[in-house]
């Protein structure tokens, strides 16, 4: 079976919506191949409020977020991750609501030269760390914050209790499959932080990107399954006779623009490096896209 995507999401730049009887969003013009409509930012609360993922450093969004927020106290502003359609405005929307900014700390800077994602928030550093259980409240809203390191090692998701949803930054996304990309990203940990999350029982996931996925359960088990998918086909590769990822990458990505094989190329060395680490794969040298894999001998 396919992942079932959704896609569809009515909404206006500049607008708040109410998306839940607690949750509001207002999406950033910062449409892109990486960012779908752009960034959703989440307003969770009435009164005393809490804020997720505030996204670019964009004026007119910067002033939407202004008029939304109007008359009330945000007591937090909470980001999923380090990249720059996440966290730039956050600094700036605190000092503004005189509050802090939280989140899992600094990622890893990439050093690759194709473009993986919408860019390192290099500058980013939150006010206050947040740990793995750490359990923000408002009058009505209670949020929990979970690790959730894959796509960046940085990377946590929010859950929001009262209503048994979780806003999920990047870690998952209705429209699309997610980047991972080393050595930021690692997919040991990504496949572990989607287990974690599947045993949750979420009703609703809530992405920074697109619109909410609500037949949670099943789109999980098929997000799962597809990265499973993608390791077999590099297996079977293996098996073939490649040794070397870009000749993987022109079997296995054949029906896929090949402007796009570069970036492709990551996402395969991703698994190569979990495929290694789980003994599966042996290497001939440092794990890079240019090293030589094998299939690992039985002892």
């Amino acid at each position: 079976m396919a992942i079932p995507f959704v896609r569809d999401l009515e909404f206006e730049y500049g607008g708040v919506a109410q998306a839940s009887p607690r949750i509001r969003r207002v999406i950033a013009r910062n449409p892109g191949p990486f960012t779908y409509l752009g960034t959703g930012v989440y307003i969770v609360g009435k009164g005393e409020v809490a804020v997720i993922d505030p996204g670019p450093v964009v004026d007119e969004h910067f002033d939407a977020l202004k008029r939304a927020l109007e008359g009330e106290k945000v007591t937090h502003v909470l980001v999923t991750h380090s990249h720059m359609d996440h966290s730039p405005l956050a600094h700036p929307l605190a000092e503004w609501a005189g509050c802090k900014v939280y989140a899992g700390g600094s990622a890893i800077p990439s050093e690759s030269e194709v473009r993986m994602e919408a860019g390192d928030d290099l500058r980013f550093k939150p006010d206050i760390l947040v740990r793995d259980g750490d359990t923000f409240r408002g009058p009505d809203w209670t949020i929990e914050a979970i690790a959730t390191p894959g796509h960046t090692s940085n990377h946590f998701c929010y859950a929001l209790k009262e209503e048994n949803a979780l806003f999920a930054g990047d870690h998952v996304m209705g429209w699309s499959t997610t980047v991972i990309s080393p050595p930021d990203g690692h997919m040991g940990d990504y496949f572990r932080s989607l287990e974690k999350v599947r045993a949750r029982g979420f009703s609703t996931i809530w992405p920074t990107h697109g619109p909410p996925v609500t037949d949670v359960t099943p789109f999980l088990d098929q997000y799962i399954a597809h990265r499973h998918a993608r390791e077999r086909a590099i297996l079977d590769r293996l098996k073939a006779g490649d040794t070397r990822i870009p000749d993987m990458v022109a079997v296995i990505y054949r029906d896929v623009d090949k402007r796009l094989h570069p970036a492709a190329c990551h996402s395969v060395l991703a698994h190569i490096i979990h495929l290694v680490e789980s003994g599966r794969v042996e290497a001939e040298g440092p794990l890079g896209l240019a090293t030589d894999y094998r299939l690992r001998t039985a002892a």
